[in-house]
């Protein structure tokens, strides 16, 4: 990673850090309750959701790196970066356009 690194550059090296399925599907879920977890804090104006939300999406996200792909989340090294990404890359596998990103990561 440098500082003078695109959304476009962190986009593919996003991408080369999720090539397991598996570990797509523990993100997917972390979006899942990311999103719910936003909806009923809108709801509630509860905090707790929020808090909860948090912990239940990063957890996670973090057992699809730590123990399924084998690396460090770049949630760590860029973490607004890597939200947009997740949700990015969410929309994209419910839209069935991920493959397309995926073999464009592969080749940069």
């Amino acid at each position: 990673m440098s500082e003078n690194e695109t959304f476009g550059q962190f986009w593919h090296r996003y991408l080369r850090a999720h090539r397991n399925p598996t570990c797509r599907a523990w993100h997917y879920g972390a979006s899942v309750f990311g999103l719910a977890a936003m909806a009923a804090f809108l709801v509630t104006l509860n905090p707790l959701f929020l808090i909860g939300g948090v912990v239940l999406s990063y957890g996670c996200a973090w057992i699809g790196h730590f123990f399924v792909e084998g690396n460090t989340p770049l949630a760590f090294t860029r973490p607004l970066w890597s939200l947009a990404a997740d949700y990015r890359m969410f929309w994209l596998a419910l839209t069935g356009r991920l493959g397309t990103h995926l073999a464009a990561a592969d080749t940069q």
